[in-house]
Protein backbone atom coordinates (compact mmCIF):
# COMPACT_ATOMS: atom_id res chain seq x y z
CA UNK A 1 0.00 0.00 0.00
CA UNK A 2 3.06 2.30 -0.04
CA UNK A 3 2.91 2.44 -3.24
CA UNK A 4 0.67 5.33 -3.21
CA UNK A 5 2.95 7.46 -1.61
CA UNK A 6 5.81 7.30 -3.99
CA UNK A 7 7.84 9.92 -4.50
CA UNK A 8 6.99 10.45 -7.94
CA UNK A 9 3.20 10.62 -7.29
CA UNK A 10 3.17 12.87 -4.48
CA UNK A 11 5.53 14.96 -6.85
CA UNK A 12 2.60 14.33 -9.23
CA UNK A 13 0.06 15.46 -6.47
CA UNK A 14 1.57 18.59 -5.87
CA UNK A 15 1.94 19.96 -8.95
CA UNK A 16 -2.01 19.43 -9.85
CA UNK A 17 -2.81 20.86 -6.53
CA UNK A 18 -0.75 23.59 -7.28
CA UNK A 19 -2.35 24.28 -11.32
CA UNK A 20 -5.61 24.17 -9.68
CA UNK A 21 -5.12 26.46 -6.69
CA UNK A 22 -3.71 28.95 -10.10
CA UNK A 23 -6.86 28.42 -12.43
CA UNK A 24 -9.09 31.14 -12.36
CA UNK A 25 -12.57 31.58 -10.53
CA UNK A 26 -14.54 32.31 -14.16
CA UNK A 27 -12.62 29.04 -15.62
CA UNK A 28 -13.71 26.64 -12.86
CA UNK A 29 -16.92 28.04 -13.30
CA UNK A 30 -16.96 27.42 -16.95
CA UNK A 31 -16.16 24.08 -16.56
CA UNK A 32 -18.68 23.14 -14.34
CA UNK A 33 -21.08 24.43 -16.46
CA UNK A 34 -19.25 22.74 -19.92
CA UNK A 35 -18.75 19.07 -18.11
CA UNK A 36 -22.47 18.74 -16.70
CA UNK A 37 -23.67 19.09 -20.50
CA UNK A 38 -20.55 16.46 -21.58
CA UNK A 39 -21.72 13.91 -19.46
CA UNK A 40 -25.45 14.31 -19.70
CA UNK A 41 -24.54 13.92 -23.58
CA UNK A 42 -22.35 10.72 -23.08
CA UNK A 43 -24.14 7.72 -23.72
CA UNK A 44 -23.00 5.63 -21.02
CA UNK A 45 -24.82 8.48 -19.05
CA UNK A 46 -27.67 8.75 -21.16
CA UNK A 47 -28.72 5.35 -20.99
CA UNK A 48 -27.72 5.05 -17.39
CA UNK A 49 -30.96 4.42 -14.60
CA UNK A 50 -28.08 4.90 -11.53
CA UNK A 51 -24.92 6.66 -11.63
CA UNK A 52 -22.11 7.07 -9.12
CA UNK A 53 -21.09 10.44 -8.83
CA UNK A 54 -19.09 12.50 -6.28
CA UNK A 55 -19.68 16.06 -4.95
CA UNK A 56 -16.54 18.20 -5.50
CA UNK A 57 -14.63 19.95 -2.88
CA UNK A 58 -12.37 22.95 -3.15
CA UNK A 59 -10.43 23.44 -6.37
CA UNK A 60 -11.10 20.26 -7.91
CA UNK A 61 -13.50 20.12 -11.19
CA UNK A 62 -16.81 21.33 -10.08
CA UNK A 63 -19.49 18.13 -10.14
CA UNK A 64 -22.39 20.33 -8.47
CA UNK A 65 -24.38 21.60 -11.73
CA UNK A 66 -23.71 17.79 -13.16
CA UNK A 67 -24.94 15.95 -9.82
CA UNK A 68 -28.14 18.55 -10.03
CA UNK A 69 -29.15 18.07 -14.01
CA UNK A 70 -28.11 14.11 -13.52
CA UNK A 71 -31.45 14.16 -10.86
CA UNK A 72 -33.18 16.50 -13.20
CA UNK A 73 -32.55 14.16 -15.99
CA UNK A 74 -34.61 11.52 -13.57
CA UNK A 75 -31.24 9.41 -12.68
CA UNK A 76 -30.65 8.18 -9.09
CA UNK A 77 -27.45 9.13 -8.25
CA UNK A 78 -25.47 7.45 -5.40
CA UNK A 79 -22.22 9.70 -3.54
CA UNK A 80 -19.51 7.87 -1.78
CA UNK A 81 -19.85 8.37 2.63
CA UNK A 82 -15.71 8.16 3.71
CA UNK A 83 -15.90 5.17 6.44
CA UNK A 84 -13.54 5.27 9.58
CA UNK A 85 -11.22 2.70 7.46
CA UNK A 86 -11.33 5.28 4.19
CA UNK A 87 -13.34 2.55 2.72
CA UNK A 88 -16.61 3.84 0.57
CA UNK A 89 -20.39 3.54 1.95
CA UNK A 90 -22.84 4.88 -0.50
CA UNK A 91 -26.29 6.95 -0.31
CA UNK A 92 -28.28 8.35 -2.52
CA UNK A 93 -28.01 12.35 -3.95
CA UNK A 94 -31.61 14.30 -3.51
CA UNK A 95 -30.60 17.85 -3.80
CA UNK A 96 -27.71 20.06 -2.34
CA UNK A 97 -30.07 19.70 1.03
CA UNK A 98 -29.35 16.41 1.37
CA UNK A 99 -25.84 17.03 1.71
CA UNK A 100 -24.30 17.42 5.13
CA UNK A 101 -20.80 18.41 5.96
CA UNK A 102 -18.48 15.08 6.73
CA UNK A 103 -14.38 14.71 7.77
CA UNK A 104 -11.39 15.79 5.41
CA UNK A 105 -13.58 18.78 4.10
CA UNK A 106 -16.13 16.58 2.20
CA UNK A 107 -19.84 17.21 1.65
CA UNK A 108 -21.81 13.53 1.94
CA UNK A 109 -25.55 12.35 1.69
CA UNK A 110 -27.15 12.66 5.12
CA UNK A 111 -29.68 9.43 3.97
CA UNK A 112 -29.78 5.35 4.94
CA UNK A 113 -26.66 4.29 3.76
CA UNK A 114 -26.82 1.53 1.30
CA UNK A 115 -23.76 -0.71 1.72
CA UNK A 116 -20.25 -0.91 0.32
CA UNK A 117 -21.58 -3.26 -2.57
CA UNK A 118 -23.94 -0.55 -3.84
CA UNK A 119 -21.06 1.17 -6.11
CA UNK A 120 -22.10 -2.33 -8.24
CA UNK A 121 -25.53 -0.93 -8.99
CA UNK A 122 -23.96 1.89 -11.06
CA UNK A 123 -24.61 1.80 -14.70
CA UNK A 124 -21.49 4.56 -14.77
CA UNK A 125 -19.22 5.61 -12.28
CA UNK A 126 -17.87 9.11 -11.96
CA UNK A 127 -14.47 9.45 -10.05
CA UNK A 128 -12.41 12.30 -8.44
CA UNK A 129 -8.79 12.58 -9.28
CA UNK A 130 -5.77 14.47 -9.65
CA UNK A 131 -4.85 12.88 -13.08
CA UNK A 132 -5.16 10.06 -15.63
CA UNK A 133 -2.10 8.48 -17.73
CA UNK A 134 -3.24 7.42 -21.17
CA UNK A 135 -3.51 4.06 -20.16
CA UNK A 136 -5.80 5.30 -17.74
CA UNK A 137 -3.85 5.16 -14.44
CA UNK A 138 -5.34 7.02 -12.46
CA UNK A 139 -3.91 9.69 -9.91
CA UNK A 140 -6.03 10.01 -6.56
CA UNK A 141 -5.57 11.93 -3.59
CA UNK A 142 -3.68 9.53 -1.76
CA UNK A 143 -5.92 7.86 0.66
CA UNK A 144 -6.77 5.15 -1.26
CA UNK A 145 -10.83 5.46 -1.08
CA UNK A 146 -11.39 4.30 -4.82
CA UNK A 147 -8.22 1.54 -4.55
CA UNK A 148 -11.04 -0.21 -2.27
CA UNK A 149 -13.86 0.52 -3.98
CA UNK A 150 -13.55 0.16 -7.96
CA UNK A 151 -12.95 -3.73 -7.71
CA UNK A 152 -16.72 -4.05 -6.70
CA UNK A 153 -17.76 -2.31 -9.88
CA UNK A 154 -18.76 -5.30 -12.41
CA UNK A 155 -16.48 -5.52 -15.53
CA UNK A 156 -17.96 -4.11 -18.31
CA UNK A 157 -18.96 -0.72 -16.59
CA UNK A 158 -17.30 2.67 -17.70
CA UNK A 159 -15.87 4.55 -14.93
CA UNK A 160 -14.48 7.85 -15.90
CA UNK A 161 -12.40 9.89 -14.33
CA UNK A 162 -13.72 14.04 -14.26
CA UNK A 163 -10.28 16.76 -14.74
CA UNK A 164 -9.44 19.13 -16.29
CA UNK A 165 -8.55 18.74 -20.07
CA UNK A 166 -4.70 19.23 -19.05
CA UNK A 167 -4.57 16.72 -16.38
CA UNK A 168 -5.41 14.23 -19.25
CA UNK A 169 -2.26 12.50 -20.28
CA UNK A 170 0.00 12.88 -17.25
CA UNK A 171 2.75 10.60 -16.47
CA UNK A 172 1.33 8.81 -13.87
CA UNK A 173 3.09 5.85 -11.70
CA UNK A 174 1.16 2.65 -11.94
CA UNK A 175 1.26 0.30 -9.41
CA UNK A 176 0.22 -3.22 -9.71
CA UNK A 177 -3.11 -2.67 -7.18
CA UNK A 178 -4.18 0.32 -8.61
CA UNK A 179 -7.57 0.40 -10.58
CA UNK A 180 -7.17 1.48 -13.92
CA UNK A 181 -10.45 3.79 -15.35
CA UNK A 182 -11.68 3.47 -19.14
CA UNK A 183 -12.36 7.06 -19.45
CA UNK A 184 -11.50 11.08 -18.56
CA UNK A 185 -14.53 13.12 -18.81
CA UNK A 186 -13.55 16.85 -19.03
CA UNK A 187 -14.83 19.76 -20.34
CA UNK A 188 -13.80 19.28 -23.62
CA UNK A 189 -15.16 15.83 -24.10
CA UNK A 190 -15.13 12.30 -23.01
CA UNK A 191 -11.88 10.51 -24.11
CA UNK A 192 -11.28 7.14 -23.89
CA UNK A 193 -8.13 5.63 -22.80
CA UNK A 194 -6.15 2.55 -23.79
CA UNK A 195 -6.55 0.05 -20.86
CA UNK A 196 -3.48 -2.64 -20.83
CA UNK A 197 -4.15 -6.17 -21.32
CA UNK A 198 -5.34 -7.83 -17.91
CA UNK A 199 -2.73 -10.02 -16.47
CA UNK A 200 -4.03 -12.64 -13.42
Amino acid sequence: MGARHSPAKTALRDQVRAARRRRPLGAAAQFATDVAGVALAWAPVRDAATVAAYVSVGSEPGTGLLLDALVAAGKRVVLPVVLPDLDLDWAVYDGPGSLAPATRGLLEPAGPRLGREAIATADVVLVPGLGVSCSGARLGQGGGCYDRALPRVPAGTPVAVVLFDDEVGLPVPADAHDVRVGFALTAGGVLPLSQPPVTR
